[in-house]
């Protein structure tokens, strides 16, 4: 192979390397904002300048060739100076026109930033916004997002965050379903009754078990890890489950249930990478989403 010839396009790498990573042309078409018809084309072409095969069809994905693993190292060095580079150059704009990509977990954008967000397009109507409803983790490092509201602190060096608040968490379930089953004396009553937890996630399942409530898996009696979905579950009148009190606060047809029960609230941070965070457009965002979700969240311990 002649590498005088080897493409120089770092966006067929960045390509090379989010396939190589998640696996699938689909996992990585999600991760990088493209359709998979597109990325696939990109893979051939890359394929096609490199005369190299990169990747093995399979049945549930592509595996890199031997040839791919032996590139791989240097196409992520390559990707970590493509996202170094537009780090610096969005760092250095003084301008409140352009894209600001936000991240937030599904019920958060769903519930809670909406008009949060008018407020900031109200504020900088020359500001395109993107938001990114998902609760797996957008890197900042990269510019996936550009500022991020997480339910932790992230441990990368290079990332500035805050917590400005938590959010209360209680035990609520329909009233046409506490109609129907009746009301539970007691935290510990609540396994007589039909519960609602997540199936992959053992966040619920390690707060009942540090409230003395010895529960499995197996206890739940319908189980979703989608958290939009999880709640109409709760709304609808399928059982007792757990929620934001924000939320559940707007929504009529539930009661809560134990009050005063301790269950351990969800830490807000805000994080933004340190080259953007003073920026106007980040500056301009963070007030605001710091301002707009105050109202819901407690002062952090």
């Amino acid at each position: 192979m002649d590498t005088r010839n080897l493409p120089l396009d770092w966006s067929l790498w960045q390509v090379f390397v989010a396939v190589a990573e998640t696996g699938s042309l689909s996992a990585a078409a999600r991760q990088l904002g493209q359709s998979q018809p597109t990325l696939g084309r990109q893979v051939r072409r890359l394929e096609d300048e490199t005369g190299l095969t990169l990747f093995a069809r399979q049945p549930r994905g592509l595996d890199l060739t031997e040839h791919g693993r032996a590139l791989l190292p240097a196409a992520r060095r390559m990707a970590d100076a493509s996202g170094e580079i537009r780090l610096a150059m969005a760092g250095e704009s003084r301008d409140l026109a352009g894209t600001l990509r936000i991240t937030a977990s599904e019920i958060v954008a769903f519930h809670h930033l909406p008009p949060i967000l008018a407020r900031l397009r109200a504020a900088a109507p020359e500001m395109n916004i993107v938001l990114l409803p998902t609760d797996t983790t957008e890197n900042l490092l990269f510019r996936e997002a550009d500022i991020a509201i997480r339910m932790y602190r992230s441990d990368q060096l290079d990332i500035v965050t805050r917590q400005i608040g938590v959010l209360p968490i209680g035990t609520y379930a329909a009233t046409s379903y506490l109609d129907r089953r009746g009301r539970p004396k007691g935290p510990e009553a609540l396994l007589e009754h039909d519960l609602i937890g997540f199936e992959r996630s053992d966040l619920i399942l390690r707060s009942m078990r540090d409230m003395g409530l010895p529960v499995t898996r197996d206890d739940f009696a319908l189980r979703c890890d989608d958290q939009l979905t999880y709640w109409e579950l709760v709304r609808a009148g399928n059982g007792i489950g757990f929620a934001q009190k924000a939320v559940a606060r707007r929504t009529p047809e539930v009661e809560e249930l134990f009050p005063d029960l301790p269950i351990p609230p969800l830490p807000v941070w805000l994080a933004a990478h340190e080259t953007l965070r003073r920026t106007p457009r980040v500056a301009l965002a963070w007030r605001i989403l710091q301002e707009g979700l105050a109202p819901i969240l407690d002062p952090q311990g």
